[in-house]
């Protein structure tokens, strides 16, 4: 099973997160069936989301990343926890498009740049933290580099990779985040810009099967850095019956009655791991006046 990193340099001027998603993203493929350009969307999301989960503090603690710029892909969701778990989906995994000017798969123009992402935080207070970010390239990273920015006025950088094999497996899949420490003098700033500078292509550090402590060193070469911890990650949809027959009883009696005299069964899909569940007329009655 891969793994996630976090960890600070030793002058605590940024604490930083590293992990290896490919197994993750290939998990995802395989549930929803993307195209490649659906494939990097999605993964990317994921990836970013496994980083961002990992800064909340309690086990319980759980974040929702929404992405929708108007693009063929529709909304890009992913909901993660602080302890390694992402699931996520796209409304249009079929995407086709041509290749980007850079040669690349053109993520930003699947996403679209006409939108928003948004991030909601749940702590167990009585309401979630909500914010949010005009989207900015439709990338992933930028955007949610963004966010970090005007949302919760944290500096941050962040990369996302995902290589589609000849197949339209995920060949290699990863990512890294930094986030600057408050009170750094300008000299420190610019010896962290320079080493980021010439950071290359996301996708080719995890391309051959490097670690994610292997891949944050090559990134970071200036710093000395310390791992403080790493945690395994997965793709988990934690769908169930019990759920689902949740859903179907918040629908109320008058259209749990249409269904029954219309249809006589229920299937609902899940969304995360396209999950078929059918209900019959017998079970549907069983929840009249459930509500």
């Amino acid at each position: 099973m891969k793994h996630m990193i976090r960890g600070i340099d030793k002058n605590i001027m940024f604490r930083f997160f590293a992990v290896d998603t490919t197994e993750v993203v290939e998990q995802a493929r395989e549930y929803h069936n993307t195209t490649p350009v659906a494939s990097a969307t999605l993964g990317r999301m994921l990836t970013a989301g496994l980083m961002m989960g990992y800064t909340l503090k309690n086990e319980q603690d759980k974040i929702t990343i929404r992405v929708n710029g108007n693009g063929p892909v529709g909304t890009a969701l992913v909901t993660a926890d602080s302890m390694g778990n992402v699931k996520g989906y796209l409304d249009n995994g079929n995407v086709e498009l041509p290749l980007a000017s850079n040669g690349k798969l053109n993520v930003g123009g699947a996403v679209g740049r006409d939108g928003f992402v948004q991030v909601i935080k749940d702590m167990g207070l009585k309401e979630p933290y909500a914010g949010s970010a005009k989207l900015v390239s439709g990338e992933i990273g930028e955007d949610i580099a963004s966010y970090y920015f005007h949302s919760e006025q944290q500096p941050t950088v962040i990369g996302l990779g995902v290589l589609i094999d000849k197949d339209h497996t995920i060949k290699s899949a990863g990512g890294f985040m930094l986030q600057l420490m408050p009170g750094l003098s300008e000299e420190e700033i610019v010896l962290i810009e320079n080493s980021i500078g010439r950071i290359k292509n996301i996708s080719s550090y995890f391309e051959n099967g490097n670690d994610p402590e292997s891949v944050i060193k090559e990134l970071l070469p200036d710093f000395e850095l310390e791992i403080t911890e790493r945690i395994p990650v997965q793709y988990k949809c934690d769908c169930s019956i019990e759920r689902m027959e949740q859903v179907l009883i918040s629908l109320g009696d008058e259209e749990l009655e249409k269904i029954i005299r219309e249809d006589e069964q229920a299937e609902i899909v899940c969304h995360f791991c396209n999950k078929h569940y059918t209900f019959g007329k017998d079970e549907l009655k069983n929840f009249l006046g459930k509500k």
